[in-house]
C-alpha cells in the first residue's frame, strides 16, 4: 500500500457518501454533492500523478483505479435517475458502456493484452464529472438549465465513441498478436 492506493480507496469510500447526499433531502445537498464529486475527481487525478511521479504504480492501483472511477460515476448517475435529474435510458447507455469496456479489458487481460485508458476515455470521464455537477446544480443554472442536458448528451456520445474506440483497439491488438479473441 502506498499514498496513491490510499487515495483510490478514499475515492471508493466517497461513493456511498455521495449517493446518500444526492438521495437525502436537505438544504445545500447539491453543493455538498458537487463538492464530494470534485474532491473524488481530484483524488483520481492525484493518485495517478503521484504514482507515476514517484514510481509507485502497483498492480493493485492499476486494478482499483478504474473500478473506483466506475463506482463513483455509475453510482452518481443512478442516484440522479432516482432524483429524476437524468433520464434512465441515457444512464443505461453510460453504465452499459462502462460494463462493456471493463469486460473487454478483462478479456484482453486474459490474453496478455493491456488496453490502457485512451485519451477519449479520459475526456469522457471529465465530461461525466461535469455533467453530474451540472445536473446536481441544475436549480442554480436558471435560464441555462439546458446546459445540464447538453452535458449529459455529450457524455452519451463520448461513451459510445470511446466504447467503439476500445473495441477497435482490442481488435487491432489481438490481430497484431496473432490471437483470435474468444468472447463467450
Amino acid at each position: 500500500m502506498n499514498l496513491p492506493n490510499y487515495l483510490t480507496l478514499f475515492r471508493i469510500f466517497l461513493v456511498p457518501l455521495l449517493v446518500v447526499v444526492i438521495l437525502t433531502k436537505f438544504d445545500g445537498k447539491e453543493v455538498l454533492g458537487i463538492t464530494i464529486l470534485i474532491i473524488a475527481s481530484i483524488t483520481d487525478w492525484l493518485d495517478g500523478y503521484i504514482a507515476r511521479r514517484r514510481g509507485q504504480v502497483t498492480r493493485l492501483g492499476v486494478m482499483l483505479d478504474p473500478i473506483a472511477d466506475k463506482l463513483l460515476i455509475c453510482s452518481a448517475f443512478v442516484a440522479l435517475v432516482e432524483e429524476r435529474l437524468a433520464p434512465a435510458w441515457m444512464v443505461v447507455i453510460i453504465i452499459g458502456r462502462e460494463l462493456a469496456v471493463t469486460g473487454l479489458r478483462s478479456i484482453a487481460a486474459t490474453q496478455g493484452i493491456n488496453i490502457a485508458a485512451s485519451e477519449l476515455g479520459k475526456f469522457k470521464l471529465v465530461a461525466q464529472v461535469i455533467a453530474v455537477c451540472l445536473l446536481l446544480g441544475k436549480k442554480f443554472l436558471g435560464e441555462f438549465q439546458a446546459l445540464a442536458m447538453a452535458g449529459l448528451w455529450i457524455v452519451v456520445v463520448l461513451a459510445i465513441g470511446s466504447m467503439v474506440d476500445y473495441y477497435i483497439r482490442f481488435m487491432k491488438m489481438t490481430q497484431t498478436k496473432g490471437d483470435v479473441p474468444i468472447i463467450t
